[in-house]
C-alpha cells in the first residue's frame, strides 16, 4: 500500500517539478564551480533547495526535508560570505544532490524515503559548524559498522525464526514468555542501527528516524527506482499552449469543411450535378486536403520537445566522472533549442551518456599528458544538436588524443573479434567502426567506468532502433568526433514504393540514392555474382525477389541504388509505384523477419515496409551476396 494514499496527484506534480528544479540546480552547480563567487548562482541554488524542501514538507517527507534543509543552510552561509566554496565542499554538495535524487526515486515508488547517507549528513553538519571538509572527508566520516548480534538458535538447533522475521519486517521480536518487547526496549536497538550523526543541541540536527512506517522499503531497493519512476512518466508531455490552440483552430476549420461537404453531398443525391456544384465540391475537397495536412503537421509539432531538456543532465555527469578520474573537463552545450520527437529523446538518453563517458574516459588525456603535448590543461567536450533538412544531427566531439585505426584493428584481432585476414581488408572508417563490436574495449583493466566493451554496443543498438546512423571522425593527437544522424520523427517515414510483380513494397527513402534501368547487357559477373558499373564503381546487383525468397521468374528491369554508411548496392525490382509519406503501423504480436512495419495506401492496400539491414544480414549469412557484409559493420 502506498504511503501517499489520497495524495497521488500532489505527489506526481511535486516529482515532476522537483526533477526539473534539481536538474537546473545540477547545471548551476557545475557553473558555480567555475565562478564560486557568483551571487546570482548561489541565490538560485538556495531557492531551488528551498522550493524542494517546501514541497517535501507538504508530503511529510521528513528525511528529504532534513537533507534539503541542511544543504539550504549551507548555501545561505555561502551566499552571505561566511563560508568559502572549495572543491571538497562541492563534492559534499554534489553527494547531497545525489541523495535528493535517490529520495525522489523512492517517492516515485509511493514510499517515504530512507534517511540520507550518514556520511553526507555528517559532512554537511560539519561544514555548517565551520569544519571544512578535506579530500576524502566522506570516507573518513563513514560510521563504524554496526556489529550484528550472534545468531541465536531455537530449541533443537533450528534457526531463530522469530529473529529472522523481525530482521525482515522490522516488527519487534516476541519474548520467551510470549510478551512483545516494548517500544522503550526496542528504541536503543533502532538508534544504533540508524547510525545518523547529529550535532548535540544543534538546530540542524537530523531528526530521529523513529515513527517510520513498516511499509517503508530498505534503501537497497532505491537503485532502480528512478528508472521505474521515469517509465511511469513516459505518457506525459509538455506542450506549448499556442500549439494546442493551432490544433483546435484547425479542428474547427475541418468541422466547417465537413459540414460543407455534407451539404454538397445532399445536393448531389438530390440530382443537382451542374458544373457549379461540382466546382464547389472540388474546392471543398481541396480545402479539406490542405487542412488535414496542416493538422497533421501541427499534431506532429506537439510531440516535438527541445533537446535541451535531455542535454541539461550531462554537464553534471561529465563533471563527476572527470573529477573521479582526476581530469579537468568542461562539457560545452550547443543547439539546446533544437526540437526532437519525444520518443527519440527518451531513446537517446543512454547512447549520449555512453558517448560522453567515452569521451571523458577514453578520449581526454590526463593533465600531465596534455601539458606534454602542448595542450591547455582543461579539456573541452562538445555536445551539439542541429537540424539539417529533414534530419537531426548530434555531434559529440572532444579535443583529446584521438583514435588510431591501426591500434583498433590490432585490438580487435587480439580479442578474437575478427581475423587477421579481415583486418587487412578494412579501411580507416571501417576500422574505427570496430569499436561498436560487443565486447570491444581498449582498456586492459575493467573498472566501474569502462573496460567491459558494452557502452559503444549500446550506442549502436539504440541508434539503429531510431533509423539513424553514426559516423566517426578521428585524428590522432587532435581528438574525435561522433556524428549521429536521425530522422525528425519516427511516426512518418518517407518511402519509395516498388513493385515485385503486382505486389508493392516500401523502401525507406533515406537509403535511396537514385533509380536506374538495368540493361542486362551491362550486367557482368564477378566471382559468380551479378554486378553493375555505376560511374566507375562496381556495385553488386541483388534481386528483391531473392532477398524475400520469392521465385525469380524474370530478370529485374529497374534498379534502386541504395547506400548505407558501410555498403552500396543495386536492388533489382520490376517497377515503381511512386513516393509516399508512410504512417508506420508496428506489428506488435507478429513481425516477419525483414519487415519494419506496415502502412496503408490511399486505395486501402496494405504495404510492408522492408527493413533492408535485417534482410541483407540474413541474406549474407546464407552466403548469397558478394558484398562481403560483415556483422561488425554499422549502418
Amino acid at each position: 500500500m502506498s504511503d501517499f494514499s489520497g495524495m497521488e496527484d500532489l505527489l506526481q506534480d511535486f516529482l515532476q517539478e522537483a526533477h526539473d528544479l534539481l536538474s537546473d540546480v545540477d547545471n548551476k552547480l557545475v557553473d558555480l564551480e567555475k565562478t564560486p563567487d557568483d551571487k546570482g548562482l548561489l541565490n538560485d541554488i538556495f531557492r531551488g533547495f528551498h522550493t524542494v524542501k517546501g514541497g517535501a514538507g507538504f508530503l511529510n517527507a521528513t528525511e528529504l526535508v532534513t537533507l534539503c534543509h541542511l544543504t539550504e543552510n549551507l548555501f545561505d552561509r555561502l551566499r552571505n560570505g561566511e563560508l568559502e566554496l572549495t572543491a571538497e565542499l562541492m563534492d559534499v554538495i554534489m553527494d547531497a544532490t545525489k541523495g535528493v535524487r535517490e529520495m525522489f526515486g523512492e517517492l516515485g515508488q509511493g514510499v517515504q524515503p530512507q534517511p540520507a547517507d550518514a556520511r553526507v549528513i555528517a559532512a554537511l553538519q560539519g561544514a555548517l559548524n565551520g569544519e571544512l571538509p578535506t579530500s576524502g572527508a566522506l570516507a573518513a566520516a563513514e560510521p563504524p559498522p554496526v556489529q550484528a548480534p550472534p545468531p541465536s538458535s531455537a530449541p533443537g538447533g533450528e534457526p531463530d525464526w522469530a529473529s529472522l522475521q523481525s530482521a525482515i519486517t522490522g516488527e519487534p521480536v516476541k519474548a520467551a514468555q510470549g510478551e512483545l518487547i516494548t517500544r522503550a526496549e526496542a528504541e536503543p536497538v533502532k538508534a544504533s542501527a540508524a547510525a545518523t550523526p547529529a550535532v548535540a543541541g544543534g538546530k540542524d540536527a537530523a531528526p530521529s528516524p523513529f515513527g517510520r512506517r513498516a511499509s517503508d522499503r530498505p534503501a537497497a531497493t532505491a537503485s532502480n527506482s528512478r528508472r521505474a519512476e521515469e517509465r511511469g512518466r513516459e505518457n506525459t508531455i509538455r506542450v506549448d499552449t499556442s500549439r494546442l490552440d493551432q490544433v483546435l483552430n484547425l479542428s474547427g476549420e475541418i468541422g466547417l469543411t465537413k459540414n460543407r461537404l455534407t451539404s454538397l453531398r445532399a445536393d448531389i443525391l438530390a440530382g443537382k450535378s451542374d458544373s457549379e456544384t461540382l466546382h464547389a465540391l472540388d474546392q471543398a475537397v481541396s480545402q479539406l486536403d490542405l487542412l488535414v495536412s496542416d493538422l497533421q503537421n501541427s499534431v506532429m509539432k506537439t510531440r516535438m520537445q527541445p533537446i535541451g531538456r535531455l542535454f541539461q543532465k550531462y554537464p553534471r555527469i561529465a563533471r563527476d566522472l572527470a573529477r573521479q578520474l582526476g581530469k579537468d573537463v568542461e562539457l560545452v552545450l550547443a543547439g539546446e533549442e533544437t526540437e526532437v520527437d519525444k520518443t527519440m529523446i527518451e531513446d537517446l538518453a543512454d547512447p549520449l551518456i555512453h558517448l560522453i563517458r567515452n569521451a571523458v574516459d577514453h578520449g581526454v588525456e590526463m593533465p600531465d599528458e596534455r601539458a606534454a603535448a602542448g595542450k591547455p590543461a582543461k579539456s573541452l567536450v562538445r555536445l551539439e544538436a542541429r537540424q539539417e533538412g529533414d534530419h537531426i544531427v548530434l555531434i559529440i566531439a572532444d579535443d583529446g588524443k584521438g583514435m588510431s585505426a591501426e591500434r583498433i584493428r590490432a585490438k580487435a584481432v587480439d580479442k578474437g573479434l575478427i581475423s587477421e585476414e579481415e583486418a587487412n581488408t578494412l579501411d580507416e572508417r571501417q576500422s574505427l567502426n570496430l569499436i561498436f563490436l560487443p565486447g570491444f574495449s581498449t582498456k586492459t583493466q575493467i573498472s566501474d567506468v569502462s573496460g567491459r566493451g558494452v557502452g559503444m554496443d549500446v550506442v549502436k543498438t539504440n541508434i539503429q532502433k531510431l533509423n539513424g546512423s553514426v559516423e566517426i571522425r578521428s585524428e590522432p593527437g587532435k581528438g574525435s568526433v561522433f556524428l549521429i544522424s536521425l530522422p525528425l520523427t519516427l511516426a512518418i517515414l518517407p518511402v519509395l514504393l516498388v513493385l515485385l510483380g503486382d505486389q508493392p513494397f516500401a523502401l525507406p527513402l533515406s537509403l535511396v540514392r537514385e533509380i536506374l534501368p538495368i540493361d542486362q547487357q551491362r550486367v557482368q559477373e564477378v566471382g559468380g555474382k551479378e554486378t553493375l558499373v555505376v560511374r566507375g564503381e562496381v556495385l553488386p546487383v541483388i534481386s528483391l525477389a531473392k532477398l524475400l525468397g520469392w521465385p525469380a521468374d524474370r530478370s529485374p528491369e529497374y534498379g534502386v541504388f541504395m547506400q548505407t554508411a558501410e555498403r552500396s548496392f543495386i536492388l533489382g525490382v520490376d517497377s515503381f509505384a511512386g513516393r509516399d509519406d508512410a504512417v508506420i503501423k508496428s506489428l506488435e504480436d507478429f513481425r516477419p523477419k525483414g519487415v519494419a512495419g506496415v502502412t496503408t495506401l490511399s486505395n486501402g492496400q496494405i504495404v510492408l515496409i522492408l527493413d533492408m539491414k535485417e534482410l541483407l544480414t540474413d541474406f549474407s549469412q546464407h552466403g548469397d551476396t558478394g558484398m562481403a557484409i560483415r556483422n561488425f559493420e554499422f549502418s
